[in-house]
Parts: C-alpha cells; structure tokens; sequence
C-alpha cells in the first residue's frame, strides 16, 4: 500500500472491503475472472482466421493457410482457457472447442451469404469488402454466427458474453439463442434488438430501431417469469421490418414475403404477402394482393 493509503485512511479502507465482502457477490456456478477478456481474445481471433485480409493486424509473410491456421490455433488456445471456467473437465471444454472450430468452414459460408445480401441490399454499399470492413452489422451478426453455434451445444454463458460484446461495440442486441437464416442483412443497425426465442428465415432484412420482443412473460408460482419457453416471434423468408418497428409475442407469426413498416406495434399474426404501415393519422393500414383492412391503434 502506497505511503497516501497508510495509516487511518488504510483502516478505513479496510473496513469498506470487509463490508462488501460481507455482501459477497461471489459467482454461483463458476469462476469468471478474465472470461470477458479471453472471450474479447478469441473473436479476434476468430474472425482473423475467417477473414484474415479484413481483421488481420499486418500484411504477414505468411501464405494464406498459414495466416489462417495460426489465428485457429490463437483462437483455440483462449477459447480452451475460457471454457474451462465455465466446466469442471478441462477435457469436456476442449471437446466442446473442437466442435466450434470444425464448425467455422459452415459459420463462413453462411457469413458469406450475409455479405451478399448487405452489399445487394444497400445502393450505398461499394462492395462486399466494404460492409465487412465498415459495417457494425456485419461485426454483430458474425459474433452472433458463433455464439449461436456455442448456444445450441449447451455452452453456459461464453455465447452470452460475445453477444453483448459486439451489443456494446454496435448497438445491436441478438441474444444467442435466435434462431436466422442465411442471407441476413441489418441496415444501419442501431437500436435493434432480437430476443432469445425468435426464428428469422431467409432472405430477410431489417432497419434500425426494429425490436423483435416478447409481448408479456408467464409467471411461476413464486412471481418471477417462467424460463425457456417460447416468447418472441417468428419471421418468414423474404420479409423487411422497416425502422422503428416493434413485433412482440411467441405466438405472433411474419408470413413470407411480408413487409412491416417504420414504428408499427404489432402483436398479431401477418399472412404471407401482406403489408402493414402506419398512416399519418395513427391509423394502421394492413394490405395484400387479395384486400386491405384498416383499424385504429
């Protein structure tokens, strides 16, 4: 303890510690000390080795496989000394890294189809690299590729801490647990937020500010919300949730082909094909092929 510290002060000081000791905010089921760090580590890694001439630090001497084997073998080393916080076997955890890693050739080609459909759904997007390099919505749903892929192999809260790391660097919240098709496309991206049980098909776009949310949570007996259950809707394939738009409810239904428009509140089903906007009246106008319904909000 530094000279300024010694002293009364220091007794002080101590007596603050033990009183928050007291309060003990201990991990329940595990030990987590540098996790946030070493996950932060191994995307980096991660996405380096996917992308090496986007995410690479320098222009390395090395061939393209080599460059890409190292960032696997950086990426592995910090993914196994993270997991290993979260389960008792150090041998479960490196198993459960090895399945992530055979997995990355698949999380690529569905990246890939990501790009695609950023760089054709934005006029202002020059080129592929472009929404690589410079788009957050891009950086988001890659994190999320991968934490997806730890969530459905039952890792316990690794998937968590990589989505809220690319929340807190873009603005754009994607719980782990969603479930979304190829050919996904977040345009400008601030603001959205997509829940743990929602489905999104393919082809699908969204703008900023969209929340794809739960309308209300059962209870259990003792007050607190039921767990696991399906609260958040599903999106077709083919569909644009403009700005500002909320769809809440699990048992709310985005037919194919679908168009929802900016700041709709919607917490009912829409069938394939229709458009639902809102009019400067307040007045929400849902229209088809077939017919168009109109009522107030």
């Amino acid at each position: 303890m530094t000279q300024k510290y010694k002293g009364a002060r220091a007794g002080h000081l101590e007596e603050l510690a033990y009183r928050m000791t007291e309060i003990d905010t201990r991990p329940n089921d595990g030990q987590y000390l540098g996790m946030k760090l070493k996950v932060e580590e191994a995307i980096d890694h991660l996405l380096r080795a996917m992308f090496p001439y986007h995410f690479g630090k320098s222009r390395a001497r090395f061939v393209e496989t080599e460059k890409r084997t190292y960032e696997l073998m950086q990426a592995f080393d910090a993914l196994d000394q993270t997991l290993e916080l979260v389960y008792d076997d150090p041998a479960e955890a490196t198993e459960k890294v090895e399945e992530l890693i055979n997995s990355l050739p698949d999380i690529l080609e569905v990246l890939k189809t990501d790009i695609q459909a950023g760089y054709e759904g934005d006029p202002a997007a020059k080129s592929p690299d472009e929404v690589i390099i410079t788009y957050p919505a891009f950086f988001a749903i890659a994190v999320y590729r991968i934490a997806h892929k730890l969530y459905e192999m039952g890792v316990p809260m690794i998937p968590r801490v990589m989505t809220e790391q690319a929340h807190e660097a873009t603005g754009i919240d994607i719980h782990p647990g969603a479930t979304i098709g190829r050919y996904f496309f977040i345009d400008h991206g601030t603001g959205v937020v997509i829940g743990e049980t929602t489905t999104i098909g393919e082809h699908v776009k969204l703008y900023q500010h969209v929340t794809l949310g739960a309308k209300s949570f059962d209870l259990a007996e003792d007050g607190t919300p039921i767990k696991g259950i399906k609260r958040h809707p599903d999106i077709g394939d083919r569909v644009v949730i403009y700005a500002g738009a909320t769809i809440l409810g699990g048992n709310t239904k985005i037919g194919n082909d679908c168009v929802v428009g900016g700041n709709v509140w919607l917490t009912h089903s829409l069938e394939d094909g229709e458009t639902i906007i809102t009019k400067p009246s307040g007045q929400l106008t849902k229209s088809s092929s077939e017919h168009e319904i109109e009522w107030f909000i």
